[in-house]
């Protein structure tokens, strides 16, 4: 059998664009998926997206789309990637800026026109095409309109069509007035507490949630924490309601991309037969990072967002302390809210030797960081899934992290007694629990260090493929559809 038709609609793409996890999903699993079934993906063409670099060109030009109270027409563009075949839809009024979603002055204004638009222009899309798709797999609030199309339009050509919506993070609901509901074409009947009205706003999401078939998110731990009122943002009722139909898929990790082994953005690739190269990649990033070089300190390591929700203000007490009253090095490669940048941006001057921070975002120094350091902290607030813990394991990088959603699901903790285990975890939110988790790791490192080799063994043996999860996605496909095509 040719396996399913599977439309995946997303509003970022890696790598042809990408702000976050989001974008790393929708570029690895429709790849994984592509080996059993026919996927096509469709995004937006961003003005950043390379055209050139990625042979993006013109599929269709004069597309037109039927919005609520108008016509919309746009141009469509087409590239084959990692054996899948990718769909930009061009509409410079929408998709024509600076940012996918805001500028640095804050969110763009007609950001519900923009993606009710995408949310059309995806289903029109497949229609084009004559792709008949068994599944309609959408992701976040931004593509959440598509399930509620494919229910109330009563289209002959989605007869057949299951909807599947992905949860990355709950805490972004794409909540706004209702000035642009006639457009979007949400009818007056649906506005309510059960669908998309969310005190007097309108709740994108929360309609997704509604009309989806199925609903997913990025790992089981997750699944569980979205049920409860303070895990949920407050779609914990309708997520309970459909608790039937809620599953927790952990995400994967690009194992071509994120492997130490042949890594090429590393100077010296390795793997758990060679692990004692590691120590090479963390001279070169204490030398890049102006710390002390020296094999026998222990270092840890951050990347990612500067935003409350990973724990940056954790981060600032604990670390500090730590190098106040261990022996260790501190690296941090990130942006985001003006008050960490500079705090962490500060830090090399006042503890040189000891800490080193790059504002801003490089991938080499993403990949050196996880080669180079001996840990890797993340001390989230909440984490759906994460992968930055799962890149650490593959380098043997060992994680230290609070026990929630993703990070709980992927990390097992380290047990003294036998040295089982492949990172350090704690519970509370306070800089307290993660310095005293830093300590726990610091004083195994020095005091244990058959338990760390141990350890980086074990995690670099750890199977976070793509293939688990389309796995995964396919049994549920099956489920939903009730056809049996991958037995």
């Amino acid at each position: 059998m040719s396996g399913f038709n599977i439309l995946f609609v997303s509003s970022e793409v890696a790598p042809f664009s990408k702000t976050g996890g989001l974008g790393d999903v929708a570029g690895s699993l429709p790849a994984a998926l592509s080996h059993d079934n026919n996927v096509i993906v469709v995004s937006p063409l961003y003005s950043s997206v390379d055209r050139e670099k990625y042979g993006i060109k013109p599929a269709a030009g004069g597309c037109c789309v039927h919005m609520g109270n108008c016509e919309e027409f746009y141009a469509l563009y087409h590239t084959k990637y990692d054996n899948v075949d990718f769909y930009f839809v061009e509409f410079d009024k929408y998709f024509n800026r600076t940012g996918i979603y805001h500028t640095k002055a804050g969110e763009y204004g007609d950001n519900p026109f923009r993606f009710s638009f995408l949310c059309r222009a995806a289903l029109q899309t497949a229609k084009d095409l004559d792709f008949r798709p068994d599944i309609a797999h959408v992701n976040d609030w931004q593509t959440a309109l598509i399930p509620y199309y494919i229910k109330k339009w009563n289209d002959p050509f989605f007869d057949q069509t299951k909807s599947i919506i992905t949860i990355h993070n709950i805490g972004y609901q794409g909540i706004f007035g209702s000035e642009f509901m006639e457009y979007a074409g949400i009818e007056k009947e649906d506005f309510h507490s059960g669908a998309f009205e969310n005190y007097g706003g309108v709740n994108l999401l929360k309609g997704g949630l509604a009309f989806a078939d199925k609903i997913t998110t990025v790992s089981p731990t997750y699944a569980t924490e979205i049920r409860g009122p303070i895990g949920s943002s407050g779609l914990h009722e309708l997520l309970n309601a459909r608790g039937g139909d809620l599953v927790g898929i952990l995400n994967g990790i690009d194992t071509n991309v994120w492997n130490p082994k042949k890594d090429t953005y590393i100077p010296y690739p390795y793997d758990a037969k060679t692990l004692k190269t590691k120590t090479k990649n963390k001279l070169e990033l204490q030398k890049r990072f102006g710390l002390k070089q020296d094999a026998g300190i222990a270092l840890f390591g951050f990347v990612g967002r500067f935003v409350d929700q990973k724990g940056l203000y954790l981060m600032k007490d604990a670390c500090i302390r730590a190098m106040n009253e261990m022996v260790c090095q501190f690296v941090v490669v990130g942006s985001g809210e003006q008050e960490y940048e500079e705090f962490f941006g500060s830090l090399p001057a006042r503890y040189p030797g000891e800490m080193g921070s790059y504002i801003g975002y490089s991938e080499e120094l993403a990949h050196l960081v996880e080669a180079g350091c001996d840990f890797f902290v993340m001390p989230s607030l909440y984490e759906p899934c994460g992968l930055n813990q799962m890149y650490s394991l593959a380098y043997g990088t060992l994680p230290v992290v609070r026990a929630t959603g993703g990070l709980d699901d992927t990390v097992e903790n380290y047990d003294e007694s036998t040295g089982g285990g492949t990172g350090f975890k704690f519970w509370a939110i306070s800089a307290e629990a993660l310095f005293d988790t830093i300590g726990w790791a610091v004083s195994t490192y020095y005091d244990r260090p058959q338990h760390i080799e141990l350890m980086r063994k074990r995690a670099m043996k750890q199977d976070f493929g793509w293939k688990r999860s389309a796995d995964a996605y396919m049994h549920l496909y099956e489920a939903v559809t009730g056809k049996g095509l991958y037995l």
